[in-house]
């Protein structure tokens, strides 16, 4: 059995039963535990399915992303440890940008005594909070206006950051994996792809709830995330790849 008839047999599977077994893979499709491995880290990466202890799960689709008003109270004690943990990563005298987001809003929050840094951002509840309680230098993109995330988007927001030298940018997700981060909006495709290309830098921030999940449009391979930030709770699994694609794992309570 050629590599994409057990591809297509292994979505099968999981597409019915939900949660399917490395050891129920190997004697279904008649070949060894490596190469099953092979084919769910391969499927991993195309973003189909999510690598679970012993087994495999099917991706969750995230068709809609939730309001800043209902992320602010979900993960907050995580969200809260991720931005402590972001913060010490900031060298002295840095141009950082802060994407959208209430883990990039935990980190402002713990840089509000910093007045060496110049902070980018796209987000008003991030400018409005740095506005308040810090003395950094304060950068917003402008663009098009998302009510939903009280953040900007599209062309004109992606242009404001292609006309500045980051060095560290903190880039947010409502779903990724690893093939990489994706979103349901695809205005903010263009923004995020323009942070990468104005950075020297780039750290991925995201609690753990985020990652298996995929959306519509890849915003981001894995691999231009030079680190990524997260909390304890990553299935060992996604540890492995994520050393083996030779990007930094910073995870809380570590």
């Amino acid at each position: 059995m050629i590599p994409v008839e057990r591809h297509q047999q292994i979505l099968a599977l999981v597409s019915e039963r939900g949660v399917v077994s490395i050891a129920e893979l190997t004697e279904r499709l008649g070949v060894s535990h490596m190469t099953i491995r092979r084919d769910l880290q391969k499927l991993e990466e195309q973003g189909a399915v999510l690598a679970v202890s012993g087994g495999v799960q099917s991706a969750e689709r995230v068709a809609i992303e939730p309001s800043h008003q209902d992320k602010e109270g979900m993960y907050s004690q995580q969200k809260a440890a991720i931005g402590q943990l972001a913060a010490r990563q900031i060298p002295a005298d840095s141009c950082i940008y802060l994407d959208a987001g209430t883990t990039t809003l935990a980190l402002a929050r713990h840089i509000s005594d910093r007045d060496d840094l110049t902070v980018v951002t796209n987000d008003f509840v991030i400018a409005g909070y740095l506005i308040e309680h810090s003395q950094c230098k304060i950068i917003h993109t402008g663009g098009t206006v998302c009510r939903e995330n009280r953040s900007c988007v599209g062309e004109a927001a992606a242009q404001a950051l292609r006309g500045l030298f980051i060095d560290l940018a903190f880039i947010s997700a409502s779903s990724w994996g690893m093939r990489g981060l994706s979103t349901p909006n695809e205005d903010k495709v263009m923004v995020k792809k323009a942070i990468v290309d104005a950075s020297r830098r780039c750290i991925l921030l995201s609690d753990t709830s985020k990652y298996g999940k995929v959306a519509t449009y890849l915003a981001l391979p894995i691999t231009a995330f030079d680190a990524i930030i997260t909390d304890n709770n990553l299935p060992a699994a996604a540890r492995e790849a994520i050393q083996q694609a030779d990007i930094t794992l910073m995870t809380t309570g570590e």
